[in-house]
Order: structure tokens, then sequence, then C-alpha cells
């Protein structure tokens, strides 16, 4: 993912809209940002970071301004893990994605 972002890209790509909100309700602190951050670059980049510094400095700040938790606090925030696993798993149904599976690779060689 690109690093550089504007701020007009960042408004346009990086705000939570509607649903967002909702799956963001129940979270806080670390979490609520780190799920945040998760959401929109799957949406953007349609998988999930490998690693916290693939996401853009200028995405954690703006984000974390807007779900009002340091941006500092993304450092904390584990991709590995129950929790970073169920945080995937909600954002993957929330979207309509499933893991892809062995019958998949099979349809997709026919």
């Amino acid at each position: 993912m690109r690093q550089e972002w504007s701020p007009e890209e960042l408004l346009a790509n990086w705000t939570l809209v509607g649903g967002d909100w909702d799956l963001v309700a129940n979270k806080s602190g670390t979490t609520r940002l780190g799920f945040s951050l998760l959401l929109k670059f799957f949406e953007l980049e349609g998988r999930f970071p490998d690693v916290l510094e693939e996401v853009p400095p200028a995405a954690v700040e703006y984000v974390a301004d807007l779900v009002k938790v340091p941006a500092t606090d993304f450092t904390k925030y584990t991709l590995v893990g129950r929790t970073a696993e169920y945080h995937r798993k909600q954002i993957r149904e929330a979207l309509g994605f499933r893991p892809s599976t062995v019958a998949d690779e099979k349809a997709l060689a026919e």
C-alpha cells in the first residue's frame, strides 16, 4: 500500500461511513483503532496488512482522530492472536468475503 495520502484522499478512502460505525460501536481503545484501520485497509487492498507498518502513518493519524483514540495506541495492536483473528472474521463477514478453500482453488484451476 502506498504511504503518501493527501487530505482529500484520506477523507475519500479512510473515513468511516454508515455501517462502519456499527462495526466499531462495541470496541474501545486500541481495539477500536486497530479494527477501524483493518477495515479500511481491507476495503482498499482486498487483504489485511502483514505488519502494522503497512498502514500509512497519515491514515493512522486520520482514523485515530475519527475514533477518538490516540494514534500511538496503534503500536499496541497485534495482528496475530484471537482478537485480530476475530476482527478479520467480522470484517470479512461484513463485506461479504470468506477465506478461500481447497475447493475454490480447484474450481479456479479448471
